[in-house]
C-alpha cells in the first residue's frame, strides 16, 4: 500500500475509535441523564420514604448496566461484525493468581503516574487539585448509608466500569486496526479509553487522576488478557478513597 494511502486508512480508523469513544460515553450519559430523572419522580410520588444512599447505590446499579446493555446491543443490530463476546470484554474463565499478584503491582504504578501526571497539571491556574469530587454520598448518616455507598463506590462502579472501558471499549478500538500494527492499536487504544475514561469523571483534577489509573489498566489488560487484574485494582483504589471519604473523616 502507498504510504499516502496507507496514512489514510491509519486516520480514517482513529476517527472511527473516536466514534466509537462518543458513542460509549454518550450513550452512558444519556442513560444516567434519564434515569436521574426517571428515580427523582419515582421518589416524589412513591408512599413510602427511599433514603437518598439506596436511591443512589439503585441509580449506579441501573445506569451502568442499562448503559452497558445499550452500547453492546444497538452496534450488533447494525452490523454482525460489531458483535461483542466474552473474550472481547476481557471475560475469560476464571481470575488467575497473575490478575491477583499483578493488582498491588498496579496499584503502586497507578499512584506513581497520577502523582506526576497531577504535579505536571499543576502548573496551570486553571487546575485545581483539591477540588471535591462528587460520588453522589454526600450525607451518610446511619451506618447503612455506608453500606450502599461501599457497595456502589467499591463494587459496583469497579466491575462496571472495567467492562465499559477496558473491557468493551478498548477491545473494539483495539480491533480496528489490523494484526501487523499491534503496538499502534495498542497506544491508540490506551489512550483514547483513557481520555474517554477521564471525560466522564467530569472534574480535570479527577479526570488527571483517573486517566493514570485507565493508563495502567490497559497495560494490565494486555498482560493479562483479561480486566480481572483492572477490576482488583480499581477496587483497591475506591477502597482506600472509601475510607479516607467516609470512615478516617467521620468515624464509625
Amino acid at each position: 500500500m502507498p504510504r499516502k494511502n496507507k496514512a489514510r486508512s491509519i486516520i480514517i480508523k482513529i476517527l472511527l475509535c473516536i466514534t466509537w469513544a462518543f458513542w460509549v460515553c454518550g450513550v452512558m450519559l444519556l442513560t444516567q441523564f434519564v434515569l436521574a430523572k426517571l428515580l427523582s419522580w419515582l421518589r416524589s410520588i412513591l408512599p413510602f420514604y427511599i433514603s437518598s444512599s439506596a436511591l443512589q447505590m439503585i441509580y449506579s446499579a441501573l445506569s451502568y448496566t442499562l448503559g452497558f446493555f445499550l452500547a453492546i446491543f444497538i452496534p450488533q443490530k447494525i452490523s454482525k461484525k460489531w458483535h461483542t463476546s466474552k473474550s472481547d470484554l476481557g471475560l475469560n474463565e476464571l481470575p488467575t493468581w497473575t490478575d491477583i499478584g499483578l493488582a498491588p503491582v498496579g496499584l503502586i504504578v497507578y499512584v506513581l503516574l497520577a502523582a506526576l501526571i497531577t504535579s505536571i497539571f499543576s502548573v496551570f491556574p486553571w487546575f485545581n487539585v483539591s477540588e471535591t469530587q462528587d460520588v453522589g454520598f454526600n450525607s451518610l448518616i446511619v451506618p447503612s448509608d455506608r453500606v450502599f455507598a461501599f457497595i456502589s463506590l467499591v463494587v459496583i462502579a469497579p466491575i462496571a466500569e472495567e467492562l465499559i472501558f477496558r473491557g468493551l471499549l478498548y477491545q473494539k478500538i483495539k480491533g480496528l486496526f489490523s494484526k501487523d500494527k499491534k503496538r499502534l492499536a495498542i497506544i491508540v487504544a490506551t489512550i483514547i479509553t483513557s481520555v474517554a475514561f477521564g471525560f466522564m469523571h467530569g472534574q480535570w483534577n479527577v479526570g488527571v487522576n483517573v486517566f493514570a489509573l485507565s493508563v495502567v489498566l490497559c497495560v494490565l489488560r494486555e498482560i493479562t488478557g483479561s480486566i480481572y487484574s483492572g477490576i482488583l485494582v480499581h477496587m483497591l483504589k475506591n477502597a482506600i478513597a472509601f475510607y479516607i471519604l467516609y470512615i478516617a473523616t467521620i468515624g464509625f
